[in-house]
This record gives structure tokens, sequence and C-alpha cells, in this order.
């Protein structure tokens, strides 16, 4: 049994590489559904129909736990799918609840009243999908009052990134960073609320400066993860090894994941 992990396209690959360092022993299957890539355009019911999708093919795998490596996912697609029912002995798991727990200092578990938090000025970079969702604004409200977000849409830095563009995504970055100082002139804290995001860190960070701290998820999803294997070892499985699939072309996959992680990665069909 593998751990799975499901991104629309190349972005999960930053949380895929974290889970390895961090959990080196532990087998997983990554899954990109880079034929429908992006989904940060995609009308809601297309995000739900495609990660549901997706998911299933991973469950199909044996991967009982399934971590939705896509902020857009998380946002669109993870709570309709838990309330139209998970099988029993599954589970999937999205990648905003180590941000909240990163900005509100507390444990996912602590369902005590929403406090008073330390950083009140909040910049959310996401996809157009992610930020017309609100649901990051919304389990926010669960647990911290009097945080102040305000969030920019960022188009075309996925596509940028999946055609392998970097100059035009790092341009693109520095137009959506100077649009949010537009919004919000000092933001405290500023969330890349996208898996693809994590490769233009360096250059989010610049633009916004020194005094901005920027919360990157890829370690902080494995930290969480590697803390809820621990509670759950039944999920973890046994055996260790990472294997790839993709709904798109493999060859152009393989060769733009290699570009990605700088590291010879194959995926087979899915």
């Amino acid at each position: 049994m593998a751990v799975g992990i499901f991104d629309s396209g190349l972005g999960g690959l930053t949380v895929l590489d974290a889970i390895a360092a961090r959990l080196p022993d532990q087998s997983v299957v990554y899954m990109g559904d880079n034929a429908h890539a992006p989904y940060g355009v995609r009308t809601a019911d297309d995000i739900y129909a495609l990660t549901r999708e997706g998911v299933e093919r991973l469950w199909a795998e044996g991967c009982d736990l399934v971590v939705l490596a896509c902020n857009t996912a998380s946002a669109v697609a993870l709570r309709r799918m838990q309330e139209a029912g998970v099988p029993q002995g599954k589970r999937v798991l999205g990648v905003f609840v180590p941000l909240i727990e990163a900005l509100t200092e507390r444990e996912w578990g602590d369902n005590s009243p929403p406090r008073e938090v330390a950083t009140r000025h909040v910049a959310l970079f996401a996809t157009p999908a992610t930020v017309s969702s609100r649901a990051f604004q919304r389990e926010l409200a669960f647990r911290a009052i009097g945080v102040d977000v305000e969030t920019q849409a960022c188009g075309g830095v996925v596509d940028a990134i999946e055609d392998g563009d970097m100059i035009l995504a790092e341009a693109l970055v520095r137009s959506h960073v100077d649009a949010l100082r537009r919004k919000m002139p000092q933001p405290q804290a500023a969330v890349l609320g996208c898996t693809h995001y994590p490769l233009l860190q360096d250059v989010f960070q610049q633009a916004l400066g020194p005094d901005v701290t920027v919360l990157s998820q890829p370690a902080l999803v494995a930290d969480s993860l590697g803390h809820y294997l621990a509670r759950h070892p039944a999920m973890a499985g046994q055996g260790c090894g990472i294997s790839y699939l993709t709904t798109g072309d493999p060859a152009r996959v393989s060769d733009r994941a290699t570009q990605f992680l700088r590291r010879p990665v194959s995926f087979a069909a899915a």
C-alpha cells in the first residue's frame, strides 16, 4: 500500500519531493492530470469531476490515503467529496490544513473558539479558482479572528511553469505582487496558495521584501503527513519507492518533470 499524491499537473512534485525527504521509506504513487491542467481556470463542477476521477484512480492503485497536492482541488473539490462520501477505509487530505496551522499556531484538532493571532495582515497568492472559492478564508475563520486576508489571483503563472517558461513566470509573479501591494501595502505574511509557486519562492520573497514571511506548502505538508501517519500507521502501509502516472503524454510530461525537479523522472500512462 502506498500514499497517493494527486495534482492537476506538475506543481504537486514540489510536495512529493518534500514528502520523499521527510519520509524516505514511504511508498508513494504520484498522479498528475496533465491532460486537463491547469485546474485554476476551470468551473467548480469540472474541478470536482476531474479530482474525483483522479482520486479514484489512486484508490485503484492501492492508495488508501490520498493527498490533494493541489490547492485548487483542495479548495473546490475536497469538501464536496467528503460530503458525497468517501469509501470506508479511504481518506483524502488537502493542503490548506498545514498552512492554517502555521498561521494560527495551533493544531488542526484544536476545536476551541477562534482567537486573535500575531499575524493580522495576510496576502494570499493563488489560482483564480482558489481565490473565488474563498476556502482559505473560511478555514482560517474557524480558528482565528481579526485576520485581514487580501487575495491575488495569479493568472498565467501555472501555465508558464508548465510550459517551462520561467522567465515569463518570474515576470508575472512580480506583476502580481505589485498588484497585491496596491491593495495591501504592508502584508506581514504571504501564503503561496499553489503548489507550483514554491519553484518561484525566491522571486516572491524578493518582490515582497525581507520583512514579509513567505509561507510555502511542501515542507509544511510533508511534516503534517508525517505526524498523521504516526497517528494512523495503518495508512502508511509497507515498502518504499515512487511511481509516477499521468493522464497526459508520458514522454512530454517526463521531460517537463525532469526540468522541473532537475533530476530524471519517468511517467507512465494512467
